[in-house]
């Protein structure tokens, strides 16, 4: 048998079945006869909405429901969300806005769902959409992230959902006040949106008891829940699934408003109801990522070492709280605020603003790369500005070895670390003793080159439980039950290799059944780079729990104590007998010993763990043009102990072409009218093929003491170090004109308008 686990680069073993086309993904599972959903969605981001009538629209050909927010109580569904909010500075909670399933009164932004039709075909549902007139007087809209405004709703006064704040400002200004030298930075850091593979989509059917509810998440238990809060059902009525899922990065990590009256319809009708979104109805209503502007302040005393750090956000939530947005760029942005540094003075500030623009929640990271790419491009900004190395005043300034744990100014215990030994990993696989001959290269040329460098922190977040289960069935298979959800990652084949490890059953024998609420009765789901930590540990435990078991039964059979297991085969004194896992649950089969075929066990880490690391970026700037080319990349990571290298390696390519994309290419646009200008691929430009280098990648592991395996995520990694990296080679490639970087997307016409500074400035 082939030997997995131990950091093996075993290939995915799912991707044969996803490049064949036989992934199961929410239009695959649809069954046969289900009605289609389609919503009527504001084409006003602002205004007064009258009663909806679709009387006419319910006599139409093929139609079976049509539904406002006046209907929605025929249906038995509740007309508002959950949503998370945040303490203020003052104590006092964050705004609770009301969102309701269905636009109620109002509409705060284009695209938001006003009338659910479900018909027979989709085309049919299509022609009763198009059918449906939404009478609405229009209102100002708010599309900056300024205090102020037309109010969105009432109890916002002047549209601030918030003013959060960590940390003793008094002490923070003194300090300022008396530092050697104190450097300004202002950090942009620009609106995305998602676009994962696979939009949004979900299929719902009631069989008259219960709901089954099927859509392409990031977990299960979460949404069950809110299924029977909203319909007034009991959790043990609502099934739910998650199957194949095209791609997450956390905005598929919450619930929407359609998934609740698509619920609900089915119920109502007792026929199953599908609905996928459209490519240019996901960017208007997937929630969005980023968009928060932050004015740090960086003193240092007269050997460069940090005293004080002082950062001022301001946060663009879009019309209503997501469900996680509030907590974002406060709780989840303090938890890596100052990075890798010794620093012990910080104080933070946030205001979130409501806007008539769409939802703002997780993406890639959520609150860590916005956090680091504020800190690490004042940490670049600061090198410059004071005249010293980059990686010297980086240096200067780490969390030593023998500080660990370290406890951080306001939020976490981080466990262990060596950065400067990962540091001069990096410097040397990044060549940076070539730096200079490679920029005289392009100066000759014509071109300008620049190098950036980014030294980040990430927390793992997400639910510290997770359970495993192992199953023997009669058919030779095992199966092993997980609380997470793949979107893509790989966990079928890090799972069972992980398992296959731990105890030599054949990894070909091994299902992993994920995503059902029904087969898996708790779990964590997927977010936060959670999910092979987590898992493993809880997979690790049901393991150790089965290995005494079959100990304590094998000793029962034979008579003979001090059986051991060498993670293949049990060793039995006296016998040359050898029994496997699979051997040993045969004979509990056949001798009736049901209670040995499966076992479960649910864990709790302590704590957390910190991946960390350096990438460094080099672009080359065409100034004829303004296109930017990276030129080079390198990452240098301490994942800890990894599983399987190449899925983390895939992972962090993945995560830094998800930066570059933002840093390089995605914008989103909305005129004065709060009109998305940016709702189709060919006006939101998303990172090709030639935006992207070669990504060197390679480890320096420091094992994590919070988990038996020393492991730490890797799943959001990548992204967050790539921004501060690309955008720190922008500034320095600009600073060889004398000139400042503009803020990203750093797309041509952006590049070579800012580069006319210097033509301008020569007039």
């Amino acid at each position: 048998m082939e030997k997995f686990g131990k950091a093996q680069p075993v290939a995915r073993f799912e991707d044969h079945r996803f490049v064949t086309g036989h992934g199961r993904y929410i239009d695959d599972i649809a069954p046969e006869g289900a009605l289609h959903a389609v919503f009527v969605r504001s084409q006003v981001a602002h205004g007064t909405l009258a009663p909806v009538d679709l009387t006419d629209v319910r006599e139409m050909d093929g139609v079976r429901l049509a539904v406002a927010a006046e209907d929605l109580d025929e249906l038995g569904v509740r007309n508002s969300m959950k949503a998370t909010v945040v303490k203020n500075r003052d104590g006092t909670k964050g705004v609770k806005t009301l969102r309701p399933i269905l636009a109620t009164g109002r509409v705060r932004f284009v695209g938001e769902p006003i009338a659910l039709i479900v018909a027979d075909t989709l085309a049919q549902a299509k022609d009763a959409a198009e059918a449906v007139f939404a009478e609405i007087d229009d209102l100002p809209a708010k599309v900056d992230i300024a205090p102020g405004g037309e109010t969105l709703h009432e109890n916002a006064p002047e549209n601030v959902a918030f003013t959060w704040g960590k940390g003793d400002e008094d002490t923070v200004k003194s300090a300022i006040a008396g530092a050697a030298h104190v450097v300004h930075t202002r950090v942009v850091d620009n609106r995305i949106i998602v676009n994962s593979m696979e939009p949004r989509g979900c299929v719902a059917d009631w069989d008259g008891e219960r709901l089954h509810f099927g859509f392409g998440g990031q977990g299960v238990w979460g949404t069950r829940d809110e299924l029977a809060k909203m319909l007034d059902l009991k959790k043990k009525q609502v099934h739910v699934t998650n199957p194949d899922v095209g791609g997450g990065f956390g905005m598929k990590g919450m619930d929407y408003p359609e998934y609740f009256s698509i619920a609900g319809a089915a119920r109502a009708l007792g026929r199953p109801i599908r609905w996928m979104s459209e490519r240019t109805e996901a960017m208007l209503s997937d929630n969005g990522g980023r968009d928060l502007i932050s004015d740090t302040t960086l003193a240092f005393d007269a050997d460069f070492r940090l005293v004080a750090y002082h950062v001022e956000t301001v946060c663009n939530l879009g019309a209503y709280n997501s469900q996680y947005a509030q907590p974002i760029q406060t709780d989840l942005f303090l938890k890596v605020a100052t990075g890798v540094y010794d620093l012990r003075t910080v104080s933070l500030n946030c205001r979130g603003i409501y806007t008539n623009t769409t939802q703002i929640d997780a993406y890639r990271g959520a609150g860590r790369p916005e956090a680091i790419f504020a800190l690490e491009r004042s940490m670049d900004n600061a090198a410059r500005t004071l005249g010293v190395d980059p990686l010297d005043l980086r240096r200067r300034n780490f969390i030593k070895p023998d500080q660990f744990p370290y406890k951080t100014a306001l939020a976490e215990t981080y466990d262990v670390g060596d950065f400067e030994r990962v540091l001069d990993r990096v410097a040397r696989e990044a060549d940076l003793a070539g730096f200079a001959a490679r920029r005289a290269a392009s100066e000759a040329k014509g071109k300008l080159r620049g190098q950036g460098l980014c030294y980040y922190i990430e927390s793992i977040l997400g639910d510290k439980e997770e359970t495993s289960a192992i199953e023997y069935g009669d058919n030779g298979k095992v199966r092993l039950y997980v609380g997470t959800q793949s979107n893509g990652q790989g966990h079928e084949t890090v799972y069972a290799t992980f398992l296959s490890d731990q105890t030599g059953i054949p990894v070909e024998a091994i299902e992993i059944v994920q995503g059902d609420s029904d087969l898996i009765k708790e779990g964590g789901g997927t977010g936060g780079s959670r999910s092979v930590t987590v898992q493993n540990t809880a997979t690790l435990a049901t393991v150790e729990t089965m290995t005494r078991a079959f100990q304590s039964y094998l000793a029962e059979k034979t008579g003979e104590d001090g059986i051991e297991f060498d993670d293949e085969r049990f060793r039995i004194p006296g016998s040359n007998e050898t029994p496997t896992m699979l051997d040993v649950a045969a004979m509990a089969r056949a001798d009736g010993r049901e209670d040995l075929l499966r076992f479960q066990e649910k864990i709790e880490l302590e704590s957390r763990s910190f991946p960390n690391g350096a990438h460094i970026a080099e672009v080359e700037i065409d100034p004829e043009t303004g296109l930017v080319s990276v030129d080079r990349y390198t990452v240098t990571d301490d994942f800890g102990n990894l599983i399987n290298p190449m899925l983390a390696e895939g992972q962090v390519h993945g995560g830094v072409a998800q930066g570059i994309g933002q840093a390089l290419t995605e914008r989103v646009v909305y005129d004065g009218e709060g009109q998305l200008l940016t709702a189709t691929f060919m006006d939101y430009a998303m990172p090709r093929a030639y935006d992207l280098p070669m990504i060197g990648f390679t480890t320096e592991p420091v094992p994590s003491t919070t988990n038996p395996m020393g492991m730490k995520g890797c799943g959001e990694a990548g992204t967050v170090g790539a921004l501060a990296a690309i955008a720190n080679a922008m500034a320095d490639a600009f600073s060889t004109r004398g000139l400042d970087a503009p803020d990203m997307p750093f797309t041509p016409e952006r590049v070579w308008q800012a580069l006319q500074q210097e033509a301008i400035a020569a007039e």
